[in-house]
């Protein structure tokens, strides 16, 4: 029994420490959501096991009859749903280098043609109306038109499809698509944030920061579900108590039902699926245009 309380303490008082500073904001802005439960239920189980502990120590135990210990639950619980939420942050640390490397696609600087002299110039500096020189091999810098030159675009990062597409003058163009075989000059029609390769970037970065109407409806069930778990508990040690199962027993069955509700599916599924099924797609080339797609 002590060595189980020496593994489980930094379990409950270090790692699981975040669960306490989350849940008391969370109840101090006058709601209950799944870190106040997590504290709650892994808070009593680990305590009546102290509890537990302290008493077989001072009193003869019976012999046969070990003391009740929940140390392992309530390590367990903590570890099991901080491994839901690593899971779900290394979704989005992946995701996001789907989204840099989206971004990476457009060139820094373009080779822009003004009174008949071709200058390399930042990106930044394109206006709308220039005239931009892409060279065999070179990414687009810009969203345009073709004015001069003839060949084939690899578009293939930003369209999924895997042939290169002719090209010839008057045919539109995109940021970030590869030139094949020969000059192009083009006529820059989007620059900045209109681009089509921004707007794509700003698509999967608000699909991220937004919450599907699933996600919605668990929030809004997580925000029901803890006070009443809390209430069932109480009824549930009220219950066996009044029934004249002892303080103890009443205590061991209420802890129970707040063990069991602490790693609900409700609160940690939905958001851990959204986000490692977000990362799988972004790292297969598949970007998710909203949060409900």
């Amino acid at each position: 029994g002590w060595a189980q309380l020496l593994l489980a303490a930094p379990v409950q008082l270090w790692i699981g420490a975040r669960f306490y500073v989350a849940g008391w904001k969370a109840l101090r802005g006058g709601a209950g959501n799944m870190d106040v439960l997590v504290a709650l239920g892994t808070s009593a189980a680990f305590a009546l096991s102290v509890v537990e502990l302290a008493i077989a120590a001072w009193s003869a135990p019976m012999p046969g009859m070990p003391p009740h210990l929940y140390f392992e639950a309530s390590a367990t619980v903590i570890t099991l749903v901080l491994l839901g939420r690593w899971l779900e942050s290394r979704a989005r640390r992946r995701t996001g280098a789907a989204i840099s490397a989206l971004a990476a696609l457009r060139p820094d600087t373009a080779l822009v043609l003004r009174d008949g002299v071709e200058s390399e110039i930042p990106l930044a500096q394109v206006l709308l109306g220039d005239i931009v020189v892409v060279r065999p091999g070179a990414r687009l810098p810009v969203d345009g038109l073709v004015l001069g030159g003839a060949g084939s675009v690899d578009e293939s990062l930003l369209t999924g499809e895997s042939l290169p597409v002719a090209k010839h003058p008057g045919d539109r163009v995109t940021g970030g698509a590869i030139n094949g075989e020969s000059l192009l000059r083009v006529q820059t029609t989007a620059i900045g944030a209109e681009t089509v390769l921004a707007r794509m970037v700003r698509l999967v970065e608000d699909a991220q920061a937004a919450k599907p109407a699933i996600q919605r409806l668990a929030d809004r069930v997580s925000a029901v579900f803890v006070p009443v778990v809390v209430a069932i508990a109480l009824a549930t040690f009220l219950g066996w108590w009044l029934a004249g199962a002892g303080a103890a027993a009443a205590l061991i069955n209420a802890v129970a039902v707040l063990v069991i509700a602490c790693p609900c599916a409700m609160g940690l599924a939905i958001p851990t699926a959204v986000m490692v099924g977000t990362g799988v797609a972004a790292r297969h080339g598949i970007l998710i245009k909203d949060a409900d797609a």
